[in-house]
């Protein structure tokens, strides 16, 4: 490996992997971007009376480390692979693995799938061994009806992988994984589908967001809507349940979250995410919401910023914001074990945080797993973790590719934890690091 350059700066340490010449993307210009990238804290706009989050044993542990902010800007610095396509490249709307981990799904904005099957590391997906793009005997491919406006691009897998529901502005269609057949099409528009998520106790009923602002949840074995929820102001852009709480939390186009009761589903709660002064949101911004893992703390993404509430009265507790000359955020999604978060960036950046805290660990740089391409601006549009490893993430980019992302091997994982020596303070070793 070459050289390490270790700076401490406007109060962060920065350990930047490869040359320490001044071409690699250090000192300055990194120090200004770190100190400019903020993590706030804040209740109805006041970041002063701020209540954190109720930590465990965990969140204490990592609360008490301080982590060295370690850059990544060269290909060979990390492992990536590009997945093999032999289809048109399209940008990518819609990004997952299934839930076995031995597979990619993605949806391209010409409504067509594609799904990448690993053979070799046990079925498990994998930067090390190229995947197979795949598809049944008959060459079938999985294409939703597609509507030209402005549609937004939704699909869902059930929990045993084998069954898809997707829609692309047109009706929402039903397929089978394993032969790619359409088996039944619904709920045609207007108003068209705009996210869709399985109920977890009963794979036949579905939440389905509508482009005209209400919910519907939706039994497909019998073709029926069995309640419509009202209370959005704009189209529903996210959904996420918990089965602890017992309740769903929504998203809107226009920033605002909702909390509804699975009994009667009812709306118990509701509130807007805080902007950060001096940004402006689209008015067709995709807010998201994804639960931790333990279904109580609620990730909201949202293009300024990333926010962790607390369900179910959706009590705000931080939020981080990227720097605006770097754009806006464009997805993010907790690592499988929730506690990382992966947050891609418009300029083409992902940035490794720590789920607690929102502490940046690692910033990867489009660099480091894309080749210098200066014809045109890409960047990833949406992140997907790996559902049993936790440091595995894989990138949808605007130019069609998907890549899968890992740390190096001599690392094992994302940044580096300073230790504490005597309680008096924190220090680095080296050598450690070079292991």
């Amino acid at each position: 490996m070459t050289g390490f350059l270790l700076q401490k700066l406007h109060g962060a340490i920065i350990l930047t992997f490869g040359s320490s010449s001044p071409t690699a993307g250090t000192s300055v210009g990194v120090a200004d971007r770190i100190a400019l990238m903020t993590v706030m804290a804040g209740q109805n706009g006041d970041s002063q009376h701020l209540p954190d989050m109720k930590p465990n044993h965990t969140d204490e542990l990592e609360k008490s480390n301080t982590w060295m902010l370690t850059e990544f800007n060269k290909l060979s610095q990390l492992r990536s692979l590009r997945l093999p396509d032999c289809l048109m490249p399209v940008r990518i709307s819609r990004l997952t693995y299934t839930n076995s981990g031995g597979a990619i799904l993605a949806l391209g904005f010409n409504a067509v799938h594609k799904l990448w099957k690993w053979q070799g590391n046990e079925g498990k997906a994998t930067s090390s061994v190229p995947p197979q793009l795949w598809q049944p005997s008959n060459g079938v491919l999985m294409t939703n009806d597609k509507d030209p406006g402005d549609a937004i691009p939704c699909f869902a897998l059930s929990k045993n992988d084998s069954y898809l529901i997707s829609a692309s502005g047109g009706k929402s269609s039903l397929y089978n994984m394993m032969t790619f057949e359409r088996m039944t099409t619904f709920m045609p528009p207007p108003p068209a589908a705009t996210f869709v998520a399985f109920y977890p106790q009963d794979n036949n009923i579905v939440a389905i967001g509508i482009d005209d602002s209400s919910i519907d949840i939706y039994n497909v074995r019998f073709d029926e809507i069995k309640s419509k929820l009202k209370g959005h102001q704009k189209r529903v852009t996210g959904l996420a349940f918990s089965n602890v709480l017992n309740i769903l939390v929504s998203s809107g186009a226009d920033a605002q979250l909702c909390v509804w009761s699975m009994d009667e589903w009812e709306k118990q709660a509701s509130k807007f995410l805080q902007i950060p002064p001096g940004r402006v949101s689209s008015p067709h911004a995709q807010t998201r919401v994804q639960f931790h893992q333990d279904q109580i703390h609620v990730l909201a993404v949202h293009e300024t910023q990333i926010a962790i509430y607390k369900a179910p009265k959706l009590e705000y507790l931080k939020q981080w914001v990227p720097q605006e000359s770097c754009g806006s955020v464009t997805d993010a999604t907790y690592s499988c074990d929730s506690q990382s978060i992966y947050a891609s960036v418009e300029d083409g950046s992902v940035w490794v945080l720590t789920a607690t805290t929102l502490q940046p660990r690692s910033r990867i740089s489009l660099d480091a797993y894309f080749p210098s391409n200066l014809s045109s601006r890409i960047y990833p549009i949406v992140i997907a973790a790996h559902p049993s490893q936790p440091n595995q993430f894989a990138l949808g980019l605007t130019n069609g590719g998907v890549y899968v992302i890992e740390p190096p091997e001599s690392k094992g994982n994302w940044g580096v934890i300073l230790p504490l020596e005597n309680g008096a303070g924190p220090s680095f070793n080296l050598a450690a690091a070079l292991e």
